[in-house]
């Protein structure tokens, strides 16, 4: 069977959002908002779809993204999503005719990395993909904390106000910002993120329901974070059981942090947060008088990189240590394989091709799970993803590479 695989068209896209829909068992059924929505997020020349007789079978789409690295800088990368085969048309190379193409056109312009958010975790590793950020989702017994809703207000100064999401769109976009100078694994938020994430820009038909939003103020009256939450109505023997859901919190300090957390679980009537997905070593469970009250829900692989440009990733991170390292790093399919020689240190770094003795051997995927410094060079050799050609050089990556604190990924792209 003959299957036409190409970029899109305008006119392709209802059929594409259909195609789509299916993949992800969804309603098939395109709303007007959804198709109005899709179209201004559209970059037509980087989206692709599949073709059986002319109705679409499998979609993929990739645009331009920044993602903070350790010491404040950001790369770009080429972000994957809406990857769907319908199961009409699986096990027949579809994925990977698009996602070869996409990845080639994205070295060809000098991207440093792809990423993606893995719906599933054996797909990508083929790709070169490894998961570079994971997530925890805890769910919090607010009467087991010990938290003394009397005491939890900020003890610095600054101060907890409640705004509405205009002023969410007004504060947020450079509040983010700063926090992605201090925490790597934060991808971009666009202008259109924010119009979406604030009611402004409908997605489908379904009507939108304003969250609550909160802002942290410092003791000199610079907005240092944000919460937004939603809570439900549910009451049992006319006691209160409302679950908070936070949708959104970002700060740029532990103080901010500290003092949102601890007003969201001061709130009346809350018996429950959910926390929404965030680093693994987040500071929630042990702000608390009794972490144990935090349950983990959720712990898992989230955020996956792609290296494209070795020498542009290695050279673009800052490292905790001096000291220098020879990658040699497989990539059959794509631009990433060759030996580097990583000069590095905490002011900065070289990375250039060498034909020096490798000091590591490692696949791509594994140098993408390692790049953000949350997996372990010793640990991906004893389970055979990596291999010493030189004794305690994954000891001396550790050493290099890995951060103090995790990185994080926030948004789901």
């Amino acid at each position: 069977m003959s299957l036409d695989v190409r970029t899109i068209t305008e006119d392709d896209l209802p059929n594409w959002i259909r195609a789509r829909r299916t993949g992800y068992v969804q309603s098939p059924a395109v709303s007007k908002a959804e198709l109005a929505y899709r179209r201004g997020l559209m970059d037509f020349a980087r989206a692709q779809g599949a073709f059986d007789e002319g109705r679409c079978v499998a979609t993929y789409r990739s645009f331009t993204q920044r993602i903070s690295v350790p010491g404040g800088a950001s790369v770009t990368a080429n972000a994957v999503s809406n990857v769907s085969v319908s199961p009409t048309h699986r096990r027949r190379g579809l994925l990977s005719r698009m996602i070869d193409r996409d990845l080639r056109e994205a070295a060809e312009r000098g991207d440093a990395a792809a990423t993606l958010i893995s719906a599933e975790y054996p797909i990508y590793g083929r790709f070169g993909f490894g998961p570079a950020a994971r997530v925890v989702e805890w769910e919090v017994d607010v009467a087991r904390t010990g938290v003394d809703p009397r005491h939890a207000g900020p003890g610095d100064g600054g101060r907890v106000d409640y705004v509405d999401v205009a002023a969410l769109r007004e504060h947020g976009p450079a509040l983010y910002e700063r926090v992605r100078a201090v925490r790597h694994g934060l991808v971009d938020r666009t202008e259109t993120w924010w119009r979406r994430n604030t009611g402004a820009l409908p997605i489908d038909d379904t009507p939108w329901t304003e969250p609550f939003a909160v802002v942290y103020r410092s003791a000199e009256g610079t907005v240092d974070g944000l919460l937004v939450f939603t809570a439900d109505d549910r009451w049992e023997a006319k006691l209160p059981h409302q679950t908070a859901t936070v949708l959104d919190l970002v700060a740029v300090s532990p103080a901010a942090e500290r003092a949102l957390w601890l007003f969201l679980l001061s709130i009346d009537w809350i018996t429950r947060v959910r926390t929404g997905y965030r680093a693994p070593d987040d500071l929630l469970p042990d702000l608390l008088p009794d972490p144990r009250a935090a349950r983990v829900l959720t712990h898992a692989d989230f955020l996956w990189l792609r290296p494209l440009d070795v020498p542009e990733l290695l050279r673009s991170r800052t490292y905790p240590v001096a000291g220098s390292l020879v990658l040699d790093v497989t990539d059959p399919a794509g631009p990433a394989g060759g030996r580097f020689l990583l000069e590095a240190g905490p002011d900065g770094a070289s990375c250039v091709r060498t034909g020096r003795p490798a000091d590591l051997s490692l696949p791509a995927a594994a140098l993408g799970s390692l790049y953000l410094g949350d997996e372990s060079a010793v640990r991906l050799t004893a389970l055979g993803q990596a291999a010493e050609e030189r004794p305690g050089a994954a000891g001396r990556a550790d050493a290099l590479l890995r951060t103090g604190r995790r990185p994080w990924c926030a948004d789901i792209f």
